[in-house]
């Protein structure tokens, strides 16, 4: 068995959206490469079918990320559960269109409660626990390559991954400033072949072979990435192989933010 199979030894994380698409093959591999893991989600069955599925090493917890208490709740049912907390991976997200001048107003207000409110009030929650153990842990926190480059069609979408860049930033330096051993990274997907994605794939505003086809286009490799393709970026940067590193962007997005 290599070294890498046993990445997340003795940690324990606490990963949002953990019922399906990027944040379920996070819990699966954080807990094949040795990890226990809080999948947590607002479709609770699932999780706790992945859950039972993944074992002892898991465990799941009903989490709206956009509210404060529940998240106080979770990290606690981590901590109660696997007696610590080392690592938050902050995946639950949506992504809806709409400009400023059309988008629904409430696409907006939900984008930003979701993806930026919620790893924000998760570190909140989250920080306390994992410096109390003295333990080296991270943050590693899901963007997108719309984060670094916007897109005209989802305005309240990337100001939330921008939004959530420079979050991830300033805790990284408050960390190192303080002599905390906790990194916060962040991970930028493109398009990846998640519920999300299938979402805009199959919402009727194309023929499903077209959209796929203009969605694989924005990226230079011409193709939509695999989840298994994040996960591993993400357990690399939630794992001690990557003690150096913190407040990078890490992109898994096929080129397309640098494409010309």
């Amino acid at each position: 068995m290599g070294t890498s199979m046993g990445r997340m030894e003795g940690k324990v994380a606490l990963v949002t959206g953990g019922a399906e698409g990027i944040g379920a093959t996070v819990g699966r591999m954080i807990v094949e490469q040795g990890g226990s893991v809080m999948l947590c989600d607002v479709q609770i069955d699932k999780a706790k079918a992945l859950a039972d599925e993944l074992g002892d090493s898991a465990d799941a917890c009903q989490l709206d990320v956009r509210d404060l208490d529940q998240w106080h709740a979770a990290v606690k049912a981590t901590t109660d559960r696997f007696g610590k907390i080392n690592v938050l991976c902050n995946i639950a997200g949506i992504s809806e269109p709409g400009n400023v001048v059309d988008g629904a107003l409430d696409v907006w207000e939900r984008t930003i409660d979701i993806n930026l409110n919620g790893p924000y009030y998760g570190c909140r929650a989250a920080l306390p626990a994992m410096e109390t153990n003295g333990e080296p842990g991270a943050i590693v926190n899901i963007g997108s390559m719309i984060a670094m480059r916007a897109a005209s069609f989802v305005a309240a979408y990337s100001a939330s991954k921008a939004g959530l860049l420079g979050l991830t930033r300033s805790i990284a330096l408050d960390c190192a400033e303080r002599g905390v051993p906790i990194r916060a990274n962040m991970v930028h997907p493109g398009a990846i072949r998640t519920p999300m994605y299938n979402r805009y794939k199959f919402s009727g505003a194309d023929e499903p072979e077209n959209i796929e086809r203009d969605f694989a286009a924005t990226h230079p490799m011409n193709r939509i990435g695999e989840p298994a393709e994040v996960a591993k970026a993400v357990v690399f940067l939630a794992s001690d192989d990557a003690s150096f590193t913190t407040g990078v962007d890490f992109t898994v997005d096929g080129g397309g933010s640098i494409r010309s």
